[in-house]
Formats: structure tokens, C-alpha cells, sequence
């Protein structure tokens, strides 16, 4: 069994009688109320700016009585700080578990001990595991494998493809990979997810780009026009987070001044050329 250190991941466990309220109260996801972290679907879910940006992203699952949670390191601090204001009088510990555990990812098979399936609406990627630090070090501590199979599968994650407060929920297309709960009550930017459902306002979504030789945070353009940027590159290969109407022809897109290859991912609901509806 092989499983990858993800290094730029944090992790946090929230437990007490009111962290499941807490939790669901606050982020887009639907958070199971309860497991036992030998398996089970962990919950995609993202926390929103009152303007429905996104502040973190991440996966959630039950696990010794708590619900763990991993975000990006970039992100760490600012989502801690703003759990802890939520929580307010609320039964809930907030335990901050970044110098002593470490997220990875396995695939070929299931790993022992903390593990969650990480399964994006129809796409398995494999298995999302914690372990304390003096468990990992027989981790491979190179998580390129990783990054190749997500940025093949066009799923965006926050810090590597997009920065804090860039990107909308239907931007990075939690609508369509089980990270948003429809039915549920009021959250934070819940306003905001439920307009540009209901209105379908998405103009940005998720497109796999090949052939890259640029990189992070160069500008895809279409028609002589910036459709977006390209996040982190591995391999010659991106996702980045494009205005869908601007693609007119696939055929005619260019990184740097150089010809790319631009594909939808395999679960996604639109198509290049869409043209939404104004806010």
C-alpha cells in the first residue's frame, strides 16, 4: 500500500455535542452526523464570505467522536480564527492538529487506521487518511501523483488553483460534485449559492487545459480574450477556472501566446460556449 504525504494540507478535529450543528450551520456541505472514520464518504464542503467567495475548502468526516477536517495550509490560520468566532457559547473544542498530523492520499488500496473515501459527486478518487506525524514515515513524501490524478479528474482546490476569496462554490463546481446541500437551512453565503442555482448565473467553471508550457497563474486566452488563469501545473497539465462563453472554439486557445488543448471533466454539466444569464 502507497500513500502520498499531502504536505499542504491542515488538519483540524472538532468535537463536542454542538460540532455537527456548528459545522453544518457554517459551511455548504452536507456533514455526516455521524462514523467511524473507516471508510465512509468524506463530505466536500466550502466556507463562504457573506459575498459567497470561498475562504476554505476541504474535506469532513467523522472519526473517534470528532469530525475531522483538512483545509490549505495557506488558509489555516484565517479558518481557525473564524471557527473559534462562530462557535461562540456553543459545546464545541476546536483542536488545531497541524504540528501533529498529516493528511495523505492512497489509491492502489484501502489504508489502516483514520481513512475517509474521497469521492467527488461520481468521481472516487481514492482515500483521504490523517495519521499522526511519527505514523507517516514511510509516506511517500512526493504528492505529484496526487495532483496528476485530481487535475486529470478537473477537480480545483483552493491554494493550488485559485486564492482565498477568488472563486464562487459553482465556480470550482461544488454544485455538481456533492459539495453543496441544497436542502438544508441557512450558511454563511448561502444567499449567494442559492441565486446563482436557481438564476444560473455560474459564468466560470472548471476546464482541464493541456500541453502547457507557462506557468501557475499565466492567462488562458480565447478570441484575443482572457478566459481566466491556469493553476498549479503538473506535467503540462492545469486546471483552471474559465469564463465558459468566451470558449467559442476549443480548437483556438492559447497559454502564452502557445496553443493548448482545453477538455471538460468527465462530470461536468456544461459546455464550452455557454452563455448564463446576468445577475
Amino acid at each position: 500500500m502507497t500513500i502520498y504525504l499531502r504536505a499542504d494540507r491542515a488538519v483540524f478535529r472538532f468535537s463536542g455535542p454542538d460540532a455537527h450543528k456548528l459545522l453544518n450551520d457554517v459551511i455548504t456541505g452536507e456533514i455526516p452526523a455521524s462514523g467511524s472514520g473507516v471508510g465512509e464518504v468524506a463530505a466536500a464542503w466550502a466556507l463562504l464570505s457573506p459575498q459567497g467567495k470561498i475562504l476554505a475548502e476541504g474535506l469532513a468526516g467523522h472519526a473517534d467522536d470528532g469530525i475531522w477536517v483538512d483545509v490549505h495550509q495557506s488558509v489555516a490560520d484565517d479558518f481557525f480564527k473564524r471557527m473559534k468566532m462562530y462557535r461562540l457559547r456553543a459545546q464545541v473544542v476546536i483542536d488545531d492538529l497541524r504540528e501533529t498530523h498529516r493528511v495523505g492520499f492512497a489509491q492502489d488500496s484501502e489504508p489502516s487506521g483514520l481513512r475517509h473515501t474521497d469521492r467527488l459527486g461520481p468521481i472516487d478518487m481514492g482515500w483521504r487518511t490523517i495519521a499522526p506525524v511519527e505514523h507517516t514515515a514511510d509516506w511517500v513524501q512526493d504528492d505529484a501523483f496526487y495532483h496528476t490524478e485530481r487535475i486529470g479528474a478537473g477537480i480545483a482546490h483552493q491554494g493550488n488553483d485559485f486564492p482565498t476569496s477568488d472563486a464562487f462554490a459553482h465556480d470550482i463546481g461544488l454544485d455538481i460534485l456533492d459539495g453543496i446541500d441544497f436542502a438544508k437551512g441557512c450558511y454563511v453565503g448561502q444567499e449567494v449559492v442559492s441565486r446563482m442555482k436557481h438564476r444560473g448565473t455560474a459564468r466560470r467553471r472548471p476546464v482541464i487545459v493541456s500541453g502547457i508550457d507557462a506557468p501557475a497563474g499565466t492567462a488562458v486566452v480565447a478570441g484575443g480574450r482572457e478566459a481566466g488563469v491556469i493553476g498549479q501545473v503538473v506535467d503540462g497539465n492545469a486546471v483552471a477556472i474559465l469564463r465558459l462563453d468566451r470558449i467559442t472554439d476549443p480548437a483556438a486557445v492559447t497559454v502564452d501566446g502557445k496553443p493548448v488543448t482545453v477538455q471538460l471533466p468527465v462530470w461536468a454539466t456544461y459546455q464550452f460556449g455557454d452563455v448564463v444569464a446576468e445577475e
